[in-house]
């Protein structure tokens, strides 16, 4: 009875397409059936997405950007415990998108993928909403310099709550930007086009939910109070959960396609068990489906590539296969199309590993460019800047930037490349890693400067800040915005357009990896250069008192790392060949 109703859905897809009405891309709706054009997706869906996801980014950092504050005051930690439960809770935040991949790619689709991570979510804030309300779910306040510890069970119910959040955000992320991306029909040039507005809108309503969460959010949790601090991000997710839902008519949905891993692992038994074989010459030889579609729902087939022949060897017919008449056994059988799926991902991954770099960089904006801020003139009349909020301009830079790229840097560029997007994912990013580099270099020059005043002022040995004005830093946060526009969104919008169909949100959480290894690179980096510049008695590059290292050449490394890894994205961006589906 199953087979009979799918069946029935594939002869109603197949006559539905030729009508212009219907998205030649295989979307359905939330029921499982082809939708129309005219009445779905497009700029009808992506309003309830980017304000979803909007309400996602303020919750997220209305939880992060102070949560290390709270462990120490509410929870009496200490400096390096603190510091090691917010570390360990963001890196799971990045990890945790691999799972939430996989399960939209394979099994759920990613639209319940994000109704079942929305609900953990919500719970997780109003767990920790009741934390920071009811006073027998943390420790009494301090008395004098006595604080007391928190009792297990206060502890497991704020982690518990803290770790719900993590799932939450986890299986969202990867899923929310190419569900948007999916409102607009790949087949449809007109609809194709202004797919890369989309990416640049949806970072901009990230950025300012953050921006909110950094300074409103941040300021009620420390002058009026925790509860109310924590309230807030937990009414604007329920908020945020409702838009979603509202949406659910206008969505264009993408059926899953099974587990990529079990794809992947396919091509590799399969072309592996026929090593000894020989790929013929005519690549129409290779086994492929003849019908329209994939083997797997929601696919489209791709073209054949000439690159990584040997995993070709998957889709070869052998005699024996020939004979029997079956091709149904995929670990001794692979499509054209599930070989250059694998051949796709093997090729992206050059792009993804330079994404690491650029990571490490901009890592640099909550650590060393705080401790460098931190050593500078902070005073406004009577008012002390606090060094880390200069990040706020880093926020301020990307929604100044993204309006500015899409409606002005857009339409000249495509004056001169003749595409659509203006630049294509490709450059995108490699202007964003030019101006990492660029920078890099700023941030070392105003250091110079700040060492320099220091020498003339006789503050070498002096553990204090040199008087040059904090606001000197402003550059370096506006131009890690600048390089932000264009090397996170193209790189969001790269790894969507060029991943296999059936992949997509998997593809995405890799991206979100390098957010992580790039933060690890970045105190791998930092070890291994405190412990060369250390040797001999030397103070090194980076002690304790900033005035007396030479923290600029710190940041000229990262910007020498950073121009050597873009002459090497350049060489494998120049050779990378686009997917071909049909």
């Amino acid at each position: 009875m199953a087979a009979a109703d799918e069946g029935r859905i594939l002869l109603e897809d197949d006559a539905l397409q030729q009508n212009d009405e219907v998205t030649g891309d295989g979307s359905v709706d939330i029921k499982g059936r082809p939708v129309l054009k005219n009445s779905t997706g497009k700029w009808k869906a992506c309003p309830f997405i980017l304000g979803s996801g909007g309400c996602e980014r303020l919750a997220f950092y209305g939880i992060s950007s102070n949560l290390v504050t709270y462990l120490k005051s509410k929870l009496h930690e200490g400096n390096v415990s603190a510091a090691r439960n917010v570390t360990t809770w963001q890196g799971t935040c990045y990890f945790i998108p691999l799972i939430g991949g996989v399960l939209a790619d394979a099994y759920w689709g990613r639209y319940w993928t994000m109704a079942v991570f929305f609900t953990f979510y919500l719970i997780g804030l109003c767990t920790l909403t009741l934390c920071a309300s009811i006073p027998a779910l943390r420790p009494a306040e301090c008395v004098g310099t006595v604080c007391p510890s928190a009792t297990t069970a206060q502890y497991a119910i704020f982690f518990i709550g803290l770790y719900l959040v993590a799932l939450g955000t986890g299986g969202i992320k990867p899923c929310i930007w190419p569900l948007g991306a999916d409102q607009f029909d790949d087949t449809d040039p007109r609809e194709r086009g202004k797919k890369g507005s989309f990416f640049n809108w949806f970072y901009f309503f990230n950025n300012i939910g953050a921006f909110l969460s950094s300074s409103l959010v941040v300021l009620v949790q420390e002058d009026i109070g925790w509860g109310l601090g924590y309230a807030i991000p937990t009414l604007v997710m329920a908020i945020g959960i409702v838009i979603f839902v509202a949406g659910t008519p206008f969505y264009r949905l993408h059926r899953p396609g099974g587990s990529p891993f079990t794809r992947i692992s396919q091509v590799l038994v399969a072309s592996f068990h026929k090593r000894n074989s020989v790929v013929p010459e005519d690549s129409s030889l290779l086994y492929e489906t003849q019908d329209l579609r994939s083997t797997s729902k929601g696919i489209r087939k791709l073209d054949h590539s000439n690159e990584l022949k040997c995993l070709d060897k998957a889709a070869v017919v052998s005699d024996s296969v020939f004979k029997s008449g079956d091709f149904s056994n995929r670990w001794r059988l692979c499509t054209v199309t599930q070989v250059e799926e694998l051949k796709i991902l093997i090729r992206m991954f050059p792009i993804w590993a330079s994404g690491i770099i650029f990571s490490a960089v901009y890592a640099q904006m909550s650590s060393l460019f705080v401790e460098q801020g931190k050593m500078m003139d902070r005073t406004v009349g009577s008012f002390t800047i606090p060094a880390a909020t200069l990040s706020s301009f880093n926020l301020i830079s990307v929604i100044i930037w993204v309006p500015i790229y899409d409606k002005i840097i857009v339409p000249i560029a495509r004056k001169f490349t003749r595409k659509e997007k203006g630049f294509s994912e490709l450059q995108r990013m490699g202007i964003g890693l030019f101006v990492s580099v660029l920078c890099m270099l700023v941030a070392a020059l105003v250091e110079v400067m700040r060492l320099q005043l220091a020498k003339e002022l006789g503050l070498i040995d002096e553990d204090v800040a040199v008087p040059i004005s904090i606001f000197w830093q402003i550059p370096q946060y506006f131009m890690l915005g600048a390089a932000e526009v264009f090397t996170f969104i193209g790189q969001h919008e790269f790894f969507y357009e060029q991943a296999p169909d059936a992949m997509r949100s998997l593809c995405s959480a890799l991206s979100l990896l390098t957010n992580s290894l790039g933060n690890y690179l970045s105190s791998l980096i930092l070890t291994i250069v405190t412990y060369i510049t250390t040797k001999g008695g030397n103070v090194g590059w980076i002690p304790d008192n900033l005035n007396e290292g030479h923290l600029d050449y710190f940041f000229l490394l990262l910007a020498g790392l950073s121009f050597l890894n873009m002459l090497l994205y350049i060489v494998f961006a120049r050779k990378y060949k686009e997917k071909k589906a049909s």
